[in-house]
């Protein structure tokens, strides 16, 4: 598990290659295309080393443009939108063989005192004595034909740096239709602080953020008993946003609460926010999916 976690630690640190232009890989792979998490937490990271240490990230909007592919290097441009007394635009291009596959704007802020007010984390069942999803997972594969797993495993990478236990598993080979809502508890498979660097809240909210599209579109299709390994399914991100509240460790445990409030148009919005242990609001999250269902 920490190897999945130091590969994931690596692919966070990029290669400055010239003034705000960053270099950064993708774990050797047999998925098609890059995961976006992936992209949108190394444009993060781009970003972050373009600010000082003092002003952190509190919210990222990002476009997927094009598939990413895993062969080749991504590099990420950064401009230095404005700098202002309390607060640090920063615009970030990803781009392969010249052409953009991703943009994002991300906003920092130097941490003040102001009104507070959160939702109430929802009472569930905690992680302890829930069954590991990477594990179940990997009962699932070994179940089906070399075609379907195919699939399957090109919606996971191969290995997990992100620990999850659903407390409501969904039925992938047999779903049925249930509202569109779950909770996922979360964390990081091993200690940031023993293979980091830099264990600074920044590389936190990136990790996070990389988490983040873990599960979240699969939420709008729950009420239409269609799963994210039906093969007349054509899933996409199209945009992804998230927004940091409060300082927390991703390699302690949070639960992620997932609801979908809209589908149409072969689009699915689906909503995020992620709870501490002890109850603390922390992230938010909103990404819209194509959730496009071929009929043939």
């Amino acid at each position: 598990m920490s190897q999945a976690l130091q590969q994931l630690l690596d692919i966070l640190s990029l290669e400055k290659v010239d003034e705000n232009i960053y270099r950064g890989q993708t774990p050797e792979t047999n998925n098609k295309r890059v995961f976006g998490g992936q992209v949108f937490a190394q444009a993060m990271r781009a970003a972050q080393d373009t600010v000082p240490e003092d002003r952190i990230v509190h919210s990222q909007h990002a476009y997927f443009l094009r598939p990413g592919d895993p062969s080749v290097p991504i590099l990420y441009t950064v401009d230095g939108i404005r700098d202002g007394s309390s607060f640090t635009t920063r615009r970030v291009v990803a781009s392969q063989r010249g052409k953009a596959i991703f943009n994002t704007e991300l906003s920092f802020q130097i941490p003040e005192a102001g009104l507070s007010h959160q939702a109430d984390m929802p009472d569930c069942a905690g992680p302890e004595g829930l069954e590991d999803d990477g594990e179940r997972w990997a009962q699932l594969r070994k179940s089906l034909a070399a075609k379907t797993e195919a699939k399957v495993a090109a919606h996971r990478p191969s290995l997990r740096p992100i620990e999850m236990r659903s407390v409501e598993p969904i039925d992938y080979m047999n779903p049925s239709s249930r509202p569109a809502e779950q909770l996922v508890w979360i964390k990081a498979s091993g200690s940031i602080a023993e293979l980091a660097k830099n264990d600074s809240q920044s590389l936190h909210n990136a990790v996070l953020a990389y988490a983040s599209d873990f599960n979240l579109m699969g939420t709008s299709l729950l009420p239409h008993a269609v799963s994210i390994m039906n093969p007349k399914l054509q899933p996409a991100s199209l945009d992804h946003c998230i927004w940091f509240h409060d300082s927390f460790r991703a390699d302690e445990w949070l639960l992620y609460v997932m609801d979908s409030p809209r589908s149409s148009h072969a689009r699915g919005l689906s909503r995020g926010t992620f709870f501490s242990s002890d109850g603390r609001l922390v992230a938010s999250t909103i990404q819209e999916g194509l959730i496009r269902l071929h009929s043939d």
